[in-house]
């Protein structure tokens, strides 16, 4: 058990909302696409509790994601700003958990970015289309936060991965396993069904639809 001291309790707990509520107001933020505003209340989430790994981890998705903005305006000045700001980011989370598969991904993609400094524009555009955190990242959170007990966290999680590639199956079907194993049974068939039509090779799927009596032709 991790014993806080009372400066970390006041900063959690003090006047305004708490690190806690401030992580979820982000969230749902980058959910509705509002990365600037999320970002925003995840650097007052920083301000309450430093250097915790998860918060830096969305601080630099946010930062990738307003980066991907600008180049689809051209402002390659602010988006290279951007990249430098998500790598700081995810290094000071590394730092701190070396082995955090998200964060190395994250860190990963924004070097990736990075070098596309001197190319043409329209493949900068590309980039900026197609590539920024990705579901993968998300489910893995979300795994993390489901294995110690933390099913608010987790749900918000597998809704991040759904909205960030809802073409992903992969996502539709892990999320669609957390939601069975956890009563929504009517939500989990929408993305089972999602997930079917996106790969009906999927065996598991497969097999919870029939199950249920709820196979659609893919």
């Amino acid at each position: 058990m991790i014993l806080l001291t009372p400066l970390v309790v006041l900063s959690l707990t003090g006047c305004g909302p708490t690190y806690a509520e401030l992580r979820v107001q982000g969230q749902e933020a980058m959910l509705r696409g509002e990365y600037g505003t999320a970002r925003r209340l995840f650097l007052q989430a920083e301000d309450r509790w430093t250097r915790q790994v998860e918060n830096l981890h969305d601080l630099g998705a946010c930062s990738v994601l307003l980066a991907r903005e600008d180049f689809v305006e051209m402002n390659r000045a602010a988006a290279m700003r951007e990249v430098d700001a998500a790598i700081a980011y995810y290094s000071r989370a590394i730092e701190r958990q070396p082995a955090n598969k998200a964060c190395l991904e994250g860190k990963r993609v924004a070097l990736q970015l990075k070098g596309q400094f001197d190319e043409a524009l329209k493949h900068e555009m590309w980039v900026a289309k197609f590539v920024g955190p990705s579901a993968e990242q998300f489910v893995y959170l979300a795994r993390e936060l489901e294995r110690r007990g933390d099913i608010d966290g987790a749900y918000l999680r597998y809704r991040q991965a759904v909205a960030m590639e809802p073409d992903d199956p992969g996502a539709h079907a892990a999320f669609a396993k957390f939601l069975l194993e956890h009563g929504n049974e009517s939500a989990a068939l929408q993305h089972l069904q999602t997930a079917y039509k996106l790969d009906p090779g999927n065996a598991w799927v497969r097999d919870e639809l029939t199950t249920r009596g709820a196979l659609a032709s893919p």
